[in-house]
């Protein structure tokens, strides 16, 4: 019984937590959240950028939730993403996900890093674990969007972002890629 509610009080938190999660699907300053112990990057929102900074601040991490100790591998993990060290971010996010196979936010970074290095079906796999934990969130299928225009098929790149965009409207990340889509579509030529 006390096991079941500490659970369920988990999940409760998690959930919370994840609500507050915004990303417009571009990894160049994915993770500049403002996880303990991390240093966060602030920038405007731009087509291609990523807004973490909810993440995580919406309520103080409980000891033992993964990215609350700076040196657990999501927050190393971010700092090696926002180093543009995705090899490293990759090793940490995959750690992560072994550890915590419940964790989205580890899979979403685990995914953005395989984009970057372009090991999209290692990307797909990624973002179908989490979309398995949190849902089609407008996050995740932004996310999914862009690495769609990363590999330059924007046929797919703009039923995701659609599809984000009927969940939330007025989302500036999702609206700013949906920019970027019309002007790679417009050159024919993929994101980098």
């Amino acid at each position: 019984m006390r096991n079941g509610l500490a659970r369920a009080l988990l999940v409760a938190v998690a959930a919370v937590w994840l609500a507050g999660c915004n990303t417009d699907g571009s990894y160049s300053n994915l993770f500049d959240s403002k996880t303990p112990g991390t240093d966060a990057f602030a920038s405007a929102p731009a087509a291609g950028d990523l807004d973490t900074a909810s993440i995580g601040t919406s309520a103080p991490a409980a000891p033992g939730l993964l990215g609350g100790d700076p040196n657990d591998d999501l927050s190393v993990g971010k700092k090696y993403y926002r180093a543009a060290n995705f090899g490293l971010a990759e090793k940490h996010f995959r750690r992560a996900v072994e550890n915590h196979p419940r964790d989205a936010e580890a899979w979403l970074g685990l995914a953005a890093s395989y984009d970057r290095l372009r090991r999209f079906e290692f990307a797909d796999r990624a973002y179908g674990q989490a979309i398995g934990i949190a849902g089609p969130t407008v996050e995740i299928l932004n996310n999914q969007g862009y690495s769609y225009m990363l590999r330059g098929d924007y046929k797919r790149a703009r039923e995701k972002l659609t599809v984000a965009q009927r969940q939330d409207p007025r989302n500036k990340y999702v609206a700013n890629n949906l920019q970027l889509l019309e002007d790679s579509a417009r050159k024919g030529k993929a994101i980098e």
